[in-house]
């Protein structure tokens, strides 16, 4: 940037392209449906988990119900972010991409969506399992650490195989996820007495998880196989309606209809927090 291009005039170039994708976003049917279904869904789930949380007592159970409260409202504004093209941007692909050299619209902010929402998800998992501290802060550790990881190689634009790396790598921190939910996590649930919705929910979870490396590897950012950004956009879109809206739905009517499991879940639990003095 030569030194005479001040702030003024980056700041207008940053607008410019701001409002050039928006505009792209807007007139693309098949790309904008798929934000604002999601802005639509996370509205009408957030009214209705506020409204399923009446006569929900315990601590445990109200934590439960804050960890997935915010799951709706991370994604209402994530997806309000995407539609408004501010987390959204341009990238020309490397060499040797099927697409290289050509600019295609990244949707960054999904990454940064999922950074924070998919935490939640395994809190309440986690709770609900009654898993002990140090398993529970390993996962969510390896969960943000997948979603970083997967945003660099969304946006690498030096090299193709240096993609696939961070790929690879947010793949190795999802194994540490999967691991806990299908081994320890399991168990646990079993000694909490809460299994029977965990094992629901751990199903759930696990196969429309692996549905987004899928996506990724077939779609515009991997292989480029599906090269619309909107059919794409639609897969993420349908994944995160189930993995959210749907699991959370599940997740808190079980809940609000077995808060004394719940209760005594973290009264006597393995991962039991101490009683305060």
């Amino acid at each position: 940037m030569p030194p005479a291009f001040g702030t003024t005039t980056a700041t207008t170039l940053l607008q410019a392209t701001q409002s050039e994708v928006f505009a792209q976003i807007r007139d693309d049917v098949l790309l904008s449906s798929s934000l604002w279904v999601n802005i639509a869904l996370a509205g009408l789930s957030t009214l209705l988990f506020v409204s399923m949380a009446r006569g929900v007592s315990s601590p445990r159970a109200k934590l439960i119900w804050a960890a997935t409260l915010m799951i709706p409202l991370i994604s209402l504004s994530s997806y309000t972010a995407l539609a408004s093209g501010l987390t959204v941007g341009l990238i020309e692909m490397p060499a040797g991409h099927p697409l290289g050299g050509q600019e295609v619209l990244s949707q960054w902010g999904r990454y940064l969506t999922w950074a924070l929402s998919t935490p939640m998800i395994l809190l309440a998992l986690g709770l609900l399992a009654d898993v002990d501290r140090g398993s529970l802060f390993t996962v969510i550790v390896a969960d943000v650490a997948m979603c970083i990881t997967g945003l660099a190689a969304a946006l690498i634009t030096s090299s193709y195989l240096m993609r696939w790396v961070f790929y690879g790598i947010s793949c190795a921190f999802f194994a540490v996820v999967l691991y806990a939910l299908l081994t320890e996590w399991a168990d646990a649930a079993t000694a909490a007495g809460t299994a029977e919705i965990f094992d629901t929910l751990r199903a759930l979870t696990v196969v429309l998880w692996l549905g987004y490396p899928i996506v990724w590897a077939l779609g515009v950012e991997g292989l480029a196989l599906v090269g619309s950004v909107g059919v794409t956009s639609w897969a993420y879109s349908a994944l995160d309606v189930v993995a959210k809206y749907v699991f959370a739905y599940l997740l808190l009517r079980w809940v609000a209809a077995n808060e004394g499991t719940v209760a005594g879940a973290g009264a006597g639990g393995a991962g039991a927090a101490p009683a305060d003095d």
